[in-house]
């Protein structure tokens, strides 16, 4: 939200700010995802199978778009990988999986995509790592190669300099420029502006070999939350391309999960970013899908997007000593995010539902009446009831063994009266 100065304006009226950006198209068949312009910020996400694994990669991929990825990366490392990339592809139409798929190159990119044109093609986006496509005289050649490929196949590209793998010349060059200063800068200041030079010359590279603005995708991804943040607001104040916004190698758990929450929050409160990934390390056997969860919670709790019913549930106290309400909380949530597959086709809107599930007489009538279904559970030494509200309306009061069961059923019956889609009376 934006805020006003002047007092006869509403407090917080106004949407938030969006940074003036190209939108670049993301293309499989009939699918398009618009990365930037006018368009929604885009979630995606990244397979960590090995891309030589068709069906398994096709799995993962499948899994990732049925969490709510609408775009998602494989890595391109091998010739094996390379040739596997079709059979991918032909893998998820067969299973009606059109989500775009975006082809991670470095090294030998230049290489693959030249040897193995079926994987040009299938591919609807290329990652290139501009430190990543060779050393000397022959960087500029490999980097060349690889943009000619993509304006070949009319596929957009993302560079994306990544503060890890930096180019060495450039970074060298901007360290004798610093060195030439009154007032040096400070090794950070001299990282930040080699990460976004390096951003922002080989895009006017790519440019010059003839791909279009509105082909090019931009990202600098840094580990640190501060560095992100300094990087990005110079970077869109610079430029404007299209913004993916990521923090590099976020770290496991809560740690990750907080850390890019923290990041991307300020950043897409100031309008920048056009498309996100959350680059969680899973648990081990973990699941995938949790970088996809935690992207789409980022961008509907700030109000910038909508994908799944948000479910409303207290923290508890001592007046809850009980965890039936924790367990109705998790039971509706993943219920209702195991439904929005199906229901995003027949229920259009559901996914601005809101649920509450309380845990006792204080906050619970009051916050069950403000969202559109909740439900009052009893605290400690309350009376062993749960009254259950629809619209601001007491309809229902559940007790005994069925209160799960019971309070789904009016959940569902709430979203096809209110979200079925309409027919034509003739």
């Amino acid at each position: 939200m934006t805020f006003s100065n002047n007092a006869n304006d509403p407090i917080g009226s106004g949407p938030l700010p969006r940074r003036a950006s190209r939108g670049v198209v993301v293309q499989h068949g009939a699918r398009k995802v618009i990365v930037g312009g006018d368009a929604p910020v885009v979630v995606q996400s990244m397979t960590n199978t090995d891309t030589a694994d068709v069906i398994g990669t096709a799995i993962q991929v499948k899994e990732l778009a049925r969490a709510g990825s609408e775009i998602v990366r494989i890595t391109v490392n091998t010739p094996e990988a390379a040739a596997a990339v079709p059979a991918i592809r032909e893998q998820l139409d067969r299973m009606d999986v059109d989500v775009p798929l975006v082809g991670d190159f470095h090294y030998n990119g230049h290489l693959l995509l030249r040897d193995y044109p079926e994987c040009a093609q299938a591919l609807s986006k290329y990652r290139i790592n501009p430190g990543n496509v060779g050393q000397g005289a022959k960087r500029d050649t490999q980097f060349a190669q690889m943009i000619e490929t993509a304006i070949r196949y009319d596929k957009p590209v993302r560079i994306g300099v990544n503060w890890g793998s930096l180019d060495q010349a450039l970074l060298a060059r901007i360290m004798d420029e610093n060195a030439a200063r009154a007032q040096p800068w400070s090794a950070q200041s001299v990282m930040y502006e080699a990460l976004i030079t390096s951003a922002i010359e080989n895009a006017q590279r790519a440019e010059e070999l003839g791909m279009r603005r509105d082909q090019i995708v931009l990202s600098c991804k840094v580990s640190g939350v501060q560095d992100l943040i300094a990087v990005y607001r110079e970077l869109g104040k610079r430029c404007d391309y299209a913004l993916h916004l990521g923090l590099t190698e976020a770290g496991m758990g809560s740690k990750g999960i907080v850390a890019s929450t923290a990041a991307l929050s300020v950043l897409l409160q100031e309008g920048i970013g056009d498309t996100i990934r959350i680059s969680l390390t899973p648990e081990p056997g973990g699941d995938r899908t949790k970088e996809v969860v935690v992207g789409q919670e980022i961008l509907q709790t700030m109000g910038l997007r909508k994908f799944t019913p948000m479910v409303i549930a207290c923290p508890g106290c001592g007046r809850t000593t009980s965890t039936v309400f924790q367990e109705l909380a998790d039971n509706i949530q993943t219920f209702l995010r195991e439904q929005m597959p199906e229901w995003k086709k027949t229920y259009p809107g559901v996914e601005a539902m809101n649920v509450a599930v309380m845990g006792c007489i204080v906050n619970g009538p009051g916050e069950s009446k403000h969202a559109n279904i909740g439900i009052s559970l009893p605290g400690t030494g309350e009376s062993p009831a749960a009254p259950v509200f629809v619209d601001g309306q007491k309809v229902a009061t559940l007790r005994g063994e069925r209160i799960v069961d019971e309070f789904k059923t009016i959940v569902l019956d709430y979203v096809q009266k209110n979200y079925g889609k309409q027919t034509e009376t003739i």
